[in-house]
């Protein structure tokens, strides 16, 4: 006489479902009506600010404008060093924690989560962006991808270390209550710059 279990797995092996091959590719299109609009929007719904500047000139007058008066300001852009208050030139990464604003390059953007795209090529330090209290990147206005599927596109020959960041750190596990800069920065601006 068989036991319930033996009867319950007898009865799934029965039922077991045929095997369906994988799809050779899952890729999904979006169809934004207008790339940046639908970047801006999803920025703005995660509490991040776009601002679009010409070029690095204007970028300087604006980062004095918003922060000129922050104390503690560090940047990776040789043409903010006049800005900048605060030296990256540190060994060790843990130096880098009272950074209150961090204004950095970042490769492009992605529109459907608001998402920026960094990596070594523009960062001394990964703990940067991380350990700054406020984020602000500077991506190319024209680079600008529709979805996910379109950032592995282009991230297809990259080597190395990079990461997506998607507005400022927030967790809402809270008490139920949603928490803005909770394990990194506190905010977060993104520039886009037409002349890159």
């Amino acid at each position: 006489m068989m036991s319930t279990r033996d009867i319950i797995l007898q009865k799934i092996r029965e039922n077991k479902p045929s095997e369906i091959p994988m799809p050779s590719a899952i890729r999904f299109e979006s169809h934004f009506e207008n790339t940046e609009s639908k970047f801006i929007e999803t920025l703005t719904t995660i509490y991040t600010e776009v601002i679009v500047v010409k070029n690095m000139a204007e970028l300087a007058i604006k980062a004095e404008e918003l922060y000129g008066k922050v104390v503690n300001k560090a940047t990776t852009i040789p043409e903010l060093s006049n800005w900048a208050d605060f030296s990256l030139n540190v060994s060790d990464p843990h130096e880098l924690e009272t950074i209150e604003m961090a204004i950095l390059k970042a490769e492009f953007g992605v529109a459907e989560n608001g998402a920026v795209w960094i990596s070594d090529n523009y960062l001394q330090h990964r703990a940067l962006p991380f350990i700054t209290q406020n984020l602000a990147f500077v991506i190319p206005r024209n680079a600008i991808v529709n979805n996910m599927h379109d950032a592995y596109d282009r991230l297809k020959e990259t080597t190395g270390w990079g990461c997506f960041i998607s507005g400022p750190s927030k967790t809402a596990d809270i008490e139920q209550s949603l928490v803005i800069g909770a394990h990194g920065a506190r905010s977060m601006v993104i520039f886009l710059m037409e002349e890159f």
